[in-house]
């Protein structure tokens, strides 16, 4: 046993202190997006409590304070309690499906006086804790189904629970994970097959109702179709190591549609996905016959990938239509051009677009952006803040506030890599996974590259709840960085 030394006074020694620069600049960058955001002409005191900006002051202080106090606690505190405080958020989380105080459409805040909590902002530092603490326990492996599925389980669990309180955006926050799990050793087939079923929806519903002219052949089914079958193929040569296969694939594949095409154009026009779907089943075929014939397990899956895809295009039409939320419809549209509602739900998006155009290179310059002060941008202090970025700072401004949070991610990695052990790297690329989740929705929805789901900037959007939540996540691991230099009790 080695003998465990702890001093204190060494953990402000050993603190990452430029993250915590950063993490002081975004508060500060925040805080004057927030006053731009909530300023109202003729507003006299920005520092009043009555005011967003004042609030906010409060926040930030309390966060500071909050994050002081969590470099004050031993770092083997986070791994000892985890389970516990993962059990306490989803106690709370539950609860908060049952909560009576429904705000815009959501269930996700207790309501205490005149203090409002999201539990679901807390939950995110709580997954992170005891899917840590899961991965680093002895003998876990990624790779062993029960031990990924119980990995999965643990990240599921608050994801439904908030689903279930109405905050859809909040839930997808937990797929970022997922990202976590690729760099512990997840098979980057299961990412790819996420990114694939993600470009089947697009590309299946923009382009559904868009015809091959002069075929009655829908865009959407045939490049979809064309897509599965080349990237089985690509799946064969990469994962089966045959090349050979992996071409006559792609040759039968690509021999089959232009034959379909040149017929439909010169001889009888017809739908060509009729052939594509023959040739998918075909491929089907083949697999199948490979994964008995050579035992292979990998055809098997590619089998799974394949029939998989199909069911997964072939169903989205029907998710979309019959099983969203007529909002979250109207959003998706919106987002892929099949509608332009602005004066509905594509009202945001357009006008945030406009106020961050305004801008310019240099921006209008603090408290002087015209969009912003007379409310056009609906959650422009929280969802929608950048666009505030982007009209008072113009684009310098928000380059700069991107280029911060670029900073914040590297010094992310930067930590996590350094990690002694498996518990602090896990954690840390949990913290680097969620952030960069919500800066790359976040921005991208308010620049109308991505849906509207409702999820705030890091330490920009109004609210104490998120502020705290982040602080939280962020200062935990920096407590726990701190300590990677420590001597610890190894088994």
């Amino acid at each position: 046993m080695a003998q465990v030394t702890d001093k204190q006074p060494s953990v402000l020694k050993s603190l990452d202190w430029w993250t915590i620069g950063i993490y002081i600049a975004l508060l500060i960058f925040g805080w004057i997006s927030v006053c731009g955001a909530s300023y109202t002409y003729g507003d006299n005191d920005i520092f009043s409590l009555g005011a967003r900006s004042g609030m906010q002051i409060v926040w930030i202080c309390t966060s500071i304070a909050l994050g002081f106090v969590l470099l004050m606690l031993d770092n083997r505190f986070y791994d000892t309690f985890s389970y516990v405080i993962y059990g306490i958020l989803l106690l709370l989380l539950f609860a908060t499906i049952f909560n009576p105080h429904e705000i815009k459409g959501s269930r996700s805040w207790l309501v205490l006086g005149p203090l409002r909590l999201q539990p679901a902002e807390f939950a995110k530092f709580a997954t992170a804790l005891a899917i840590s603490k899961l991965m680093s326990t002895y003998g876990f492996d990624i790779h062993r189904m029960k031990d990924f599925v119980a990995a999965c389980v643990v990240v599921m669990l608050p994801m439904l629970f908030i689903v279930a309180q109405k905050e859809t955006g909040s839930a997808l926050v937990y797929l970022s994970f997922f990202l976590m799990f690729y760099r512990e050793g997840m098979p980057g087939s299961i990412l790819f097959t996420g990114v694939a079923m993600v470009v089947y929806f697009v590309v299946g519903i923009r382009y559904g109702e868009t015809m091959i002219y002069p075929s009655p052949t829908p865009v959407g089914p045939f490049v979809v179709l064309l897509l599965v079958q080349v990237f089985s193929a690509g799946m064969v040569r990469i994962y089966c190591k045959n090349k050979r296969q992996s071409w006559q694939i792609i040759g039968y594949s690509i021999g089959a549609t232009v034959l379909a095409v040149l017929f439909s154009e010169f001889v009888l026009p017809f739908n060509i996905v009729y052939v594509q779907l023959i040739a998918t089943f075909v491929l089907v075929i083949f697999l199948l016959y490979q994964a008995l014939y050579t035992r292979m397990r990998n055809y098997f899956l590619i089998l799974l990938f394949t029939i998989g895809s199909v069911a997964f295009f072939y169903s989205a039409s029907y998710v979309l239509n019959n099983v969203m939320e007529p909002h979250q419809r109207v959003r998706i549209n919106v987002l892929l051009g099949l509608d332009e509602d602005l004066k509905g739900a594509g009202y945001n998006v357009h006008q945030s677009e406009i106020a961050i155009g305004s801008g310019g290179l240099r921006g209008k310059g603090f408290l002087n952006g015209t969009q912003t002060k007379l409310k056009f941008v609906p959650e422009q202090d929280t969802d929608f803040i950048f666009c505030t970025v982007g009209e008072e700072e113009g684009f310098l401004g928000s380059a700069g506030v991107l280029l911060l949070f670029l900073a914040l991610i590297y010094r992310l990695i930067k930590m996590a890599e350094r990690q002694p052990f498996r518990f602090g790297r896990v954690y840390g690329y949990c913290v680097l996974s969620i952030f960069l989740f919500h800066v790359f929705i976040n921005v991208g929805m308010v620049l109308g590259l991505t849906p509207v789901i409702g999820i705030p900037l890091p330490f920009f959007s109004y609210g104490g709840s998120s502020l705290w939540g982040f602080t939280i996540l962020l200062f935990i691991f920096l407590r726990i960085d701190a300590a990677r230099n420590m001597d610890r009790t190894q088994s």
